[in-house]
């Protein structure tokens, strides 16, 4: 590695995690003369930036920022600021802030460590939903034995179609899974992807995991516009799952026409992105028409969903409350990006996961 010189990168972290034990020691043998500053803040909620919860003067000399969506209050507050690193795979929570719409500091994210557990979660809930474990759940706690018909009437994976809408980092990781259980694997970008140079997954990529050359898919779809989405949902799917950033033209991507062609398979509707991709009325209207066969939702719109929203009780529903990609190592993993992209910028190498700001991600 290329790092056995004197590192002057001063990084502040800004995170709602514990600071890692071994963060500076291992920080130190890969860049030595690093010097490190580690906040840990409360501030989990996507929708805040975090100003006035830290004195301003603490981005002044740093050359490199690790946050969740804590900023300095002005690209004017972080002079020496050369990098910000977000340990998120989106950064739509941040686009109005003036670090991100009012300079041009390099922006990069966590794309690429969420895969495993996402997918685990996209798989997990799928399960919950098609083998009824709610129900088995409670006849275990009525102590009840019972094989009532519904409960032996599953329907296995085996055969089913699954279209993945945004085949990055986490979709090619659903893709990996969803093919090992016999599933026909379906993917939409936003970009043709007609090559196999274009196919590959440029981004960062966990050793082993993912789709790095993209042969999984059995067809690729692409498109911004909505004839292009729904060609891709004529396709006789089983199951969607929406793993692709906020944008303008993502916002409300899955609405009513959508749900009705969805409803000609009854598909099972995932979302792990954002909630606002998915108007949620005509969400709220599939399921309490059986237009399609359930969702599982760790995103919502509005979030957090308040007490009372009737996407609570709507039926054959999961929600959980956004964190389908937290695990106890995430820190670690966040690092490992970081350690990638400290290498490239002392070899003067591209920036792994850069944001492109006009296309908002």
């Amino acid at each position: 590695m290329a790092a056995a010189s004197t590192c002057t990168e001063r990084v502040l972290f800004i995170l709602p995690h514990p600071e890692p034990a071994d963060l500076v020691p291992r920080l130190e043998r890969k860049f030595p003369g690093i010097e490190t500053t580690y906040i840990k803040t409360g501030t989990t909620n996507y929708g805040k930036w975090g100003e006035g919860e830290l004195d301003k003067n603490i981005f002044k000399d740093k050359t490199i920022l690790v946050t969740l969506s804590v900023l300095p209050p002005t690209p004017s507050d972080a002079p020496n600021l050369q990098l910000v690193h977000f340990c998120s795979s989106g950064t739509d929570h941040i686009a109005g802030h003036p670090v991100y719409a009012d300079s041009t500091i390099p922006l990069t994210t966590c794309r690429g460590i969420h895969g495993p557990p996402i997918c685990e979660w996209v798989i997990m809930t799928a399960l919950v939903h098609s083998h009824r474990y709610n129900l088995l759940h409670d006849l275990q706690k009525e102590q009840r034995w019972d094989r009532q018909d519904a409960l032996t009437q599953v329907r296995d994976m085996v055969g089913q179609r699954i279209g993945i809408l945004g085949y990055g980092g986490i979709g090619r990781q659903v893709g990996r899974v969803a093919k090992a259980m016999g599933m026909d694997v379906l993917a939409f970008t936003a970009n043709p992807r007609n090559t196999v140079e274009e196919r590959r997954h440029k981004d960062y990529c966990m050793p082993g995991m993912g789709d790095p050359e993209g042969t999984i898919p059995s067809g690729w779809f692409s498109g911004l516009d909505r004839p292009s989405l729904r060609r891709f949902l004529e396709q006789d799917l089983d199951m969607i799952v929406l793993c692709l950033p906020l944008t303008g033209e993502t916002r409300h991507l899955l609405g009513k026409e959508e749900f009705e062609i969805l409803a000609r398979r009854q598909a099972f509707v995932s979302n792990i992105s954002r909630g606002a991709i998915i108007d949620q009325g005509a969400l709220l209207e599939a399921l309490n028409t059986g237009k399609i066969r359930g969702a599982a939702l760790d995103v919502t719109d509005p979030e957090p969903l308040p007490t009372g929203h009737p996407l609570w009780s709507a039926p054959n529903v999961i929600i959980t409350p956004h964190l389908s990609g937290l695990t106890g190592n995430y820190v670690d993993r966040a690092l490992n990006v970081l350690e990638a992209n400290l290498e490239r910028r002392i070899r003067g190498e591209p920036l792994l996961n850069i944001v492109d700001r006009s296309r908002g991600y």
